[in-house]
Order: C-alpha cells, then sequence, then structure tokens
C-alpha cells in the first residue's frame, strides 16, 4: 500500500462528510495523522444526469461505475459509499464487506406549508426522486401531486425554497450527517414510511485480496451494521431490487438474533405486501433471501410484470 490511502467518494457535501467520517476513524483506529489519508472527490454519471429520474438512466450502478473504475484501476485505495445507493451486484474483483456504525434510519419528511404529511392540502405536492418514497407518499395521501426531485440534499432543499414543491423526504442519516436537523419537520415511523435496504449505514468497497486494506478497514467494521446489511441486501437481490423497483427493508441486530421487515409496493402505492422474519444474525443472508421468497409468493408473480 502507499504512504497515503486514497479514499474515493463522490464529491456532494453528504459524500464527503462520509470520507471525512471513514477517515477519522481510521485515524483514530490506527494512530495515523490526516496527512496519512487523501480524499479523492469523483465524479459519477448519477451526479451529472439531473434531467430524468435514474430508473430510466439506468440505476443505482450510476453512483457507483466511475468509482469503481478507478478502485479497479488502483487511482484510490477504497472507496466510500451511502450503502442504499450500492448496486447489489458488485464488479468482478470488488467487494462491499465493511460498514460503519448505523445512523438512524429513519426518513424525514421537510414541509413548506405543513409540519406533517397528514397536514398537506388537498393536491399538494411533493417532491422526490426515490421510487420507494414516491410509492409510499401515494399509498399515504393518494391526492397528493408526487414530482421527480433530483439533486443532492442541498439542491433539494433550495428547489423547496423556490417553492417548486411544498415538501420533500429526505433521509434523516444524511442531514445529521450534514448537520440540518433543524430543517426536519416530522420523522417518519419506520413501520409507516419503512427505508430503502441499507439506509443510514456508510459502507466501504475495496479490492478482493488487498490484505493490508482489508487489515486496516477491519479495525473500524462495526458487524451488527455488517449482519443488517447481509440481510437487507439478500432480500434486495433476491427481488432482483434496483431504482426501477419500490422496495422497503430494514433488519435490526440484537444480540445474536436479528429481526426483518421487508414491503414491496406498486409504484401507484395501491398495492402492497409486507414481510416479517426473524433469525440469528450469523444467518443474516439467508433470513433476507426468506423473507423475499415468502413476500414475493405471497404476491404473486403478476405483481413484479409492471417493473421491467
Amino acid at each position: 500500500m502507499q504512504t497515503t490511502l486514497k479514499i474515493g467518494t463522490r464529491g456532494s457535501p453528504l459524500a464527503l462528510a462520509q470520507a471525512h467520517e471513514t477517515r477519522a476513524r481510521l485515524m483514530q483506529a490506527h494512530g495515523l495523522p490526516e496527512q496519512a489519508f487523501e480524499i479523492v472527490p469523483i465524479s459519477t454519471s448519477g451526479d451529472r444526469i439531473q434531467d430524468r429520474p435514474l430508473s430510466e438512466a439506468g440505476g443505482k450502478g450510476l453512483f457507483t461505475k466511475e468509482i469503481e473504475e478507478a478502485l479497479l484501476d488502483r487511482r484510490i485505495d477504497i472507496a466510500v459509499h451511502s450503502s442504499k445507493d450500492m448496486p447489489t451486484v458488485l464488479p468482478n474483483g470488488l467487494e462491499l464487506s465493511v460498514f460503519l456504525p448505523r445512523e438512524d434510519a429513519r426518513d424525514a419528511f421537510i414541509g413548506k406549508t405543513a409540519k406533517r404529511i397528514a397536514d398537506l392540502p388537498h393536491g399538494a405536492t411533493l417532491g422526490s426522486s426515490s421510487l420507494r418514497r414516491q410509492a409510499l407518499l401515494r399509498r399515504m395521501r393518494p391526492d397528493l401531486n408526487v414530482v421527480m426531485f433530483r439533486g443532492n440534499v442541498q439542491t433539494r432543499l433550495r428547489k423547496l425554497d423556490e417553492g417548486v414543491a411544498e415538501g420533500t423526504i429526505l433521509a434523516y442519516a444524511g442531514l445529521k450527517r450534514l448537520g440540518l436537523e433543524s430543517v426536519i419537520t416530522d420523522l417518519m415511523p419506520l413501520d409507516v414510511f419503512p427505508p430503502a435496504p441499507g439506509q443510514g449505514a456508510i459502507g466501504i468497497e475495496s479490492r478482493i485480496g488487498d490484505g493490508v486494506v482489508e487489515n486496516m478497514l477491519a479495525a473500524i467494521h462495526d458487524m451488527p451494521t455488517g449482519q443488517a446489511l447481509a440481510c437487507e441486501r439478500a432480500f434486495l437481490a433476491a427481488l432482483d431490487g434496483s431504482c426501477r423497483t419500490p422496495i422497503a427493508g430494514h433488519a435490526i441486530v440484537s444480540d445474536e438474533y436479528l429481526s426483518f421487515a421487508g414491503l414491496i409496493i406498486s409504484p401507484d402505492g395501491t398495492e402492497s405486501h409486507e414481510v416479517r422474519l426473524n433469525g440469528p444474525a450469523r444467518d443474516a443472508a439467508n433470513t433476507g433471501v426468506e423473507a423475499a421468497r415468502a413476500v414475493r409468493a405471497e404476491a404473486g408473480a403478476k405483481f413484479f410484470d409492471g417493473w421491467a
């Protein structure tokens, strides 16, 4: 490994905050100075494409493609990601095996004309780029006008100030990491508004077999978060989840046991199916796969016909 560990990341304020947190944890774990690390911002296709939904442009991989290319080319040593943005299938030679302690996984509502979604006027316009959030909003309030809302956190907040929409939904974890909790007007309960698989967790991607890097990262890995994410990502993978599929999933690890709640919902919010399953934390991925099979069997094959 080079003297300087190069940390690849997207260039948004939130992505940089996550890279800084990763660097701080590595510095503390290994007693290294800040100069031992270099944060390398990388522009991704997902950041550049702002005129259409990711589901139409190519999916989650648009946020990782260029960063993973830099990892494979050894221009960076590790990549820091928002776990919910990670595809379930990674390029050959790469692994997502290290996770920092998870932040609060709930979604947050930022309202301009009302503090709660229930209090919005009939036909109010809400903005979101997430199919999951759009579907859950339509399930809660079929009368709402839900529109696409692309851009980083600051861009979306600016759009609210400009009156493009009367409210939006953002990840509570991201707002906390940016010190923007003050903009939140309501927090969405997990049972009413379940999060995306991986939401709130920072994941670190690296090259398989890079022993020096693996040893460094092992010191900052949070096992309960890793087990929860193994379950959630297995659930997503078994359902062939992508940006075109409104899927929610959240696992909680307590001692040696894991409890998982998952949901699939039609894009218009009119049909949904939920699953809850418990299992040993050491068998987290299998629990996710079993949950996916159960919810798929309940929904039936026709439920997925319009998702491709």
